[in-house]
């Protein structure tokens, strides 16, 4: 321990032991305790404690004051048991009475503290950590302890219940650590007294009728099977296993969701290869669970690597069976496939949907949650029934805008539970763009189109259901190219295109401005994807939507005015702005969208639009946009003038990325060993002192937000490597003065902002370059923003001088 630390450790412990003094907040004990556990990892504990007698003074008056805070007891509990996680430091403390005064009956049990959560708290992390060795599963078999976690089980506090059945895995693994080393699988016979005293009171609440106990065993049993990879999970299966299975026949059943956790948790374990029985008890389980409660297991079944494949025929079915039941109730045509054809077991009955209009709702939420989830994974059941997902998928949206015909009274009653239900159109136009990885049959894909169309053009369709419909067609739309990834369409998604945009003409001019956004979104990407087809173009030419973007970019929402920004991003690298001109009808000249992006950048007050234009302008630099093309000195130059003085951090990490697009188009790209030849680099540091991209990356070194200084010295270090080559520094006699640039770095570091670098010579920046560390610069930048912590020795000032122990001069508070 520091010696200056030592030195103030005494008053502290008084300060701490003192009811009257107004103890450090909580903050502050958890850093004390932080240092705590630091110096002991380093180093004994029971040493630590000899040299420190106060430590142990501290400990004993929190065993005998009465009036101490429940914040300093929880504290002490706590440094004890970190003390006391090793063996000999815990011998120590246990001679001198402090350990059962402290975590047995005698203790905080019987003190008016302990009614304080706080304090129950300390108390288990305080076990957890003195539980480390086999001293201390004798003294919590002999204690009394254990018996006192399982009363926390119960506790009102869900953080106590919660860490008291942590505690119990903790110590049961602990426990079973050593019994099971060399050995198949040690018997129960043969468990050390606190498993077997554990495992006894698993057993008890498992056979308890009181469901609060059920939850508490099936909640430790979960952790246990998840977080332990002993071979003594397996005997634990082996013995509790038939009591698990006992609850499958209770009515009701107890904690279902919990049991599902369990058996997805032990399922997930080694205890599957030596207990082929647990299937049949998940079987029976998806048997007895309903609908809603069975959907979680059977979707975390199908997601296994391994199990029987009767097993997850039945879990398939759980899953599609709501879907099916949609499928009846809208008299579907004879020729439609059923989604349950060739499985286990009889789809549900349209009428044992649930009646409820809620639970009816989660229940088919959550099978189209779990199925678009399953979709992508390689384990899934296979055959994957995608012509059946598709229609029961599209006659699901069908219900929710009422043009679906029930075929029954049953269905008419779904019909009415599910139209204008935003919940299940979400979640159903989620899982429609997934299916459109799937191929299907050219019926059922006009169908999704067509119901897409529908969601777009209804004006009842909620804003997030547009954007879930945007998305949803644009994924179908690159599904449909032919062949994929070309920009040309089939011809039935040539004709939804075509519908498409003329939509998008009211939805950029709705009152609202989610919608206006959703739509600007979808025509940046439709233009990204399909902007050099010549069947898209002359549409959006001949349409309004060039001019609606252009006017978007003063709209009054800044998301809008962001999006329109992209749109517009979109649309002029394709040359799609242009207006409309004729011999009869010239063109009016009209502000050309660079300058439009500019007036944005360097006016627009809020950051979201500049944000968008910074990357609308480095995508424009690195795709060699016209514009740009015309004169990149002048626009990157401009650009930079204004990203360095923008407030928003983002905007000026933008600003360094275009830089760095910048110097890839001069010099090669990163990432490349080439150095670039002297004439290269020669006129490169001209053009880029002529920019004064220096001054804004060296500015940028000294920036107050981390994610800018990283960027700019990523930069730096990438003109270094690539213009001067490594092992060939300059020679002294030809070294440029530099002394007013790095004058100017000192006082720019000293946070002096004001003055420019003025004309700089391209020698002196290389030779600049050389000198500095960057390379130390960027591992500092690394570091997170809290890397560098208070000292021990500040703490321990900063909380004496809290309650006027140290004078002012002796703290360092903050």
């Amino acid at each position: 321990m520091d010696p200056e630390c030592a030195r103030l450790l005494p008053a502290l412990c008084a300060v701490l032991a003192d009811p009257r003094q107004p103890v450090a907040d909580d903050t502050c004990l958890e850093k004390l305790l932080d240092w705590f556990k630091a110096v002991t990892e380093a180093g004994s504990s029971l040493l630590l404690l000899q040299e420190h007698p106060c430590l142990v003074e501290l400990l004993f008056h929190a065993l005998r004051a009465q009036d101490l805070s429940p914040r300093t007891l929880s504290f002490a509990l706590r440094l004890a048991g970190v003390f006391a996680a090793q063996e000999n430091c815990f011998q120590h403390l246990q001679q001198g009475e402090l350990l059962p005064g402290l975590f047995g009956e005698p203790g905080p049990l019987g003190a008016a503290a302990w009614v304080a959560p706080s304090v129950r708290s300390g108390w288990i992390q305080g076990l957890r950590s003195l539980a480390q060795h086999p001293s201390a599963l004798r003294f919590l078999a002999n204690s009394g302890a254990v018996d006192t976690i399982f009363s926390l089980q119960g506790d009102p506090s869900l953080f106590v219940a919660s860490a008291a059945g942590q505690l119990l895995v903790h110590i049961l693994d602990l426990a079973m650590r050593e019994p099971a080393e060399g050995r198949v699988c040690p018997q129960a016979w043969d468990w050390p007294v606190c498993a077997r005293k554990i495992v006894c009171h698993l057993e008890d609440c498992l056979r308890s009728d009181a469901a609060p106990r059920v939850t508490q065993a099936l909640h430790v049993l979960t952790t246990t099977f998840g977080h332990c990879h002993g071979l003594w999970t397996q005997g634990l299966w082996v013995q509790l296993s038939p009591l698990v299975a006992c609850l499958l026949e209770k009515d009701p059943m107890p904690a279902p969701h919990t049991l599902v956790d369990l058996l997805l948790s032990v399922a997930r374990s080694s205890v599957p290869s030596s207990d082929p029985g647990l299937w049949e008890t998940v079987a029976q389980t998806l048997t007895r669970l309903s609908p809603t409660q069975a959907g979680p297991l059977a979707a975390g079944i199908l997601k296994l690597q391994d199990c029987p494949q009767a097993l997850r025929i039945q879990a398939f079915n759980v899953l599609l069976q709501p879907l099916a039941c949609v499928l009846e109730a809208a008299a579907q045509a004879p020729a439609t496939p059923g989604l349950l054809e060739g499985a286990a077991g009889d789809p549900m009955a349209v009428d044992t949907l649930p009646p409820s209009k809620s639970a009816c709702v989660g229940l088919l939420c959550s099978a189209l949650a779990h199925l678009e989830l399953l979709q992508p994974l390689p384990q899934r059941p296979s055959p994957w029934p995608q012509a059946p997902l598709l229609a029961a998928t599209v006659t699901i949206l069908r219900f929710c805008n009422g043009s679906a015909a029930p075929s029954s009274e049953a269905g008419g009653r779904l019909c009415t539970m599910l139209v204008g239900c935003v919940r299940v159109q979400r979640a159903a136009l989620d899982f429609l763009g997934v299916l459109s990885q799937g191929l299907g049959p050219q019926e059922l894909v006009t169908q999704v189109f067509a119901v897409l169309l529908e969601y777009l053009m209804s004006p009842d369709s909620s804003p997030m259901v547009l954007k879930k419909a945007f998305q949803a067609t644009l994924r179908w739309l690159l599904s449909s190219a032919m062949p994929p990834g070309c920009c040309d369409l089939e011809p039935c998604a040539q004709l939804v295109l075509g519908e498409l945009l003329a939509m998008l003409q009211k939805r950029l001019c709705s009152p609202c401005w989610e919608v206006r956004d959703s739509g600007l979104e979808f025509l940046t990407q439709v233009t990204r994807h399909w902007g050099g087809q010549a069947s898209f173009r002359q549409v959006l030419l001949a349409s309004e939507l060039p001019e609606l973007t252009r006017q978007l970019l003063q709209d009054p929402e800044s998301y809008v005015r962001a999006s329109a920004v992209a749109a517009v991003g979109q649309l002029s690298s394709w040359g799609l702005l242009a207006a409309p001109s004729s011999p009869e009808q010239p063109a009016i000249p009209q502000e050309t969208p660079l300058e439009a992006l500019l007036l944005i950048l360097t006016t627009d007050s809020e950051g979201f639009p500049r944000r968008a234009v910074m990357r609308v302008f480095t995508e424009w630099l690195r795709d060699g946009h016209a514009e740009v093309a015309e004169d990149p000195e002048r626009f990157v130059a401009e650009v930079l003038r204004a990203a360095g003085k923008d407030g928003d951090w983002e905007v000026r990490v933008q600003g360094l990325e275009l830089a760095l697009v910048f110097l890839e188009r001069l010099l090669g790209p990163r990432g490349s060993s080439a150095v670039a030849p002297p004439s290269v680099t020669a006129r490169a540091m001209r053009a880029l002192c002529q920019v004064q991209l220096f001054e804004f990356a060296f500015r940028s070194l000294f920036d107050c937000d981390r994610p800018v200084a990283q960027k700019s010295c990523d930069l730096l270090l990438f003109l270094r490597a690539t213009a001067t080559p490594p092992g060939s520094p300059q020679e002294a006699g030809d070294r440029p003065n530099v002394a007013s640039v790095e004058a100017a770095l000192r006082r720019w570091r000293a946070g002096e902002q004001g003055q420019p670098l003025g004309e700089l010579a391209p020698e002196a920046i290389l030779a600049v370059l050389r000198s500095m560390d960057l390379e130390a610069l960027r591992d500092t930048l690394a570091k997170s923003s809290d890397h560098v912590e208070r000292s021990p020795q500040s703490l321990l000032q900063d909380m004496l001088a809290t309650v006027g122990v140290l004078g002012d001069n002796e703290a360092d508070c903050y």
